[in-house]
């Protein structure tokens, strides 16, 4: 099944059941008739901008950014907060420490805020990296990420 087909289905599954692991989506998509491997699911959730967060059965399970539920905006905020434990800047590179395994979902957070100042940012297990377009800039932009901490 195609690409577009696949994802909508994931963004159906995650919003009815408490999916917390790629294999445990790519279960659900293989017994729906999607054959797909954990790389696939892997792309499927950076394409789709889906993150964590606190589940209610589950530890966690997986959530939409682009959601229009004003809760999982909150969810992503509040994850930001909790999970961040140093942000730093030299020059025009930000660093922000996370709790291990929250590099990426901190780094998602930080995309949707669209800040025009921001080139790009890499995020790891535990570290986020982010490159702002000055200098000048950086003060301002790490100012303003702590805001939400």
């Amino acid at each position: 099944m195609h690409r577009n087909a696949r994802q909508q289905k994931i963004l159906e599954i995650i919003s009815v059941k408490e999916i917390d692991t790629q294999e445990e989506l790519c279960e659900e998509l293989n017994r729906l008739n999607f054959n797909v491997t954990q790389a696939t699911i892997s792309r499927d959730i950076k394409e789709l901008k889906l993150y964590k967060i606190s589940g209610t059965t589950k530890k966690y399970k997986y959530a939409c950014l682009e959601s229009d539920d004003d809760s999982v905006r909150g969810k992503m905020k509040t994850l930001f907060r909790e999970c961040v434990q140093t942000i730093s800047y030299a020059n025009n590179i930000i660093v922000i420490k996370t709790m291990r395994g929250n590099g990426s979902s901190a780094g998602m957070f930080v995309d949707s805020l669209q800040l025009k100042e921001i080139i790009g940012s890499v995020a790891g297990d535990d570290t986020l990296l982010i490159v702002v377009d000055s200098n000048e800039n950086t003060k301002l932009i790490a100012d303003r990420l702590k805001e939400y901490i």
